[in-house]
């Protein structure tokens, strides 16, 4: 998948991943490969990954909102 992380200012990850965990408004939910389509808001958390390496990252975001559609995941973050 395509995971693709940006802030007002600045673009934070951009890259293939195997995994996305993000802070929902109402909890934690994960992103895997073919996901269904959908639109979520964020709340404050973690944004954990796990890319095409194995390796784990984990950004911190104030909230925000994402976009899962056709193995690409969009994040605006504050």
């Amino acid at each position: 998948m395509k995971l693709d992380i940006t802030s007002p200012d600045k673009q934070i990850f951009k890259g293939e991943v195997t995994l996305v965990q993000m802070p929902g408004v109402d909890g934690l939910f994960e992103v895997l490969n073919n996901h269904a389509p959908m639109i979520a808001s964020l709340g404050p958390g973690r944004v954990k990954i796990l890319d095409s390496d194995g390796k784990q990252q984990f950004f911190n975001i104030k909230g925000g909102v994402c976009e899962v559609l056709e193995n690409k995941i969009t994040v605006l973050a504050e």
